[in-house]
């Protein structure tokens, strides 16, 4: 059975998408974006709405740059082998490998992918993370969290949910990035 892992990378006050610029220093050099990609290889499934899943597909041809450095081309290939499936109701086509439209988000559909995989699964952007941390269906919570208080944006965790987590891992960096694991109890 696979894990279900939420992870993003947040601002220190919460946010995973700021409501003005980015959300700050941290998560962009080379340790960082190694850690990231040696921690998610073992997932094998990707669930996207379609504004994460536009952002991400950038990785079908990062591998492809002239100059792209040897942990750019490891992550991009990780994220080609895995399956991808968007979830939206206005997004036409898609223009990755592996990769397949879902109108809704159904939770016991994705309690099934759980049960029926070898390989963790993640969910990422804050929205549909939302539908799955209401649903019950998130095991682990991955949070990157940068050195900026943004003040506003969409949260990491959605308003009106209770949550007890333990912390199973945490790690700083030297750009000052934190990462901090936490399972659901």
């Amino acid at each position: 059975m696979g894990k279900l892992i939420y992870s993003m990378i947040t601002s220190l006050d919460g946010y995973a998408e700021a409501a003005e610029g980015d959300l700050g220093r941290g998560a962009e050099d080379e340790e960082v974006h190694t850690f990231i990609g040696d921690l998610f290889r073992p997932v094998r499934t990707f669930l996207y709405g379609r504004r994460m899943y536009e952002t991400m597909v950038f990785w079908e041809t990062a591998h492809a740059e002239p100059d792209a450095p040897p942990h750019i081309v490891q992550y991009a290939r990780d994220w080609q082998a895995g399956e991808k499936i968007v979830y939206s109701t206005t997004l036409e086509s898609v223009s990755s490998d592996r990769t397949r439209i879902e109108r809704a988000f159904d939770p016991e559909a994705v309690r099934t992918l759980k049960a029926e995989s070898e390989h963790d699964l993640s969910v990422d952007g804050p929205n549909l993370a939302a539908q799955a941390i209401a649903a019950g269906l998130v095991d682990e919570y991955h949070l990157f969290i940068t050195t900026s208080v943004v003040g506003g944006g969409k949260r990491f965790f959605p308003d009106g949910v209770r949550l007890d987590l333990d912390l199973v891992e945490e790690r700083a960096f030297a750009s000052g990035l934190v990462y901090a694991r936490y399972r659901a109890r």
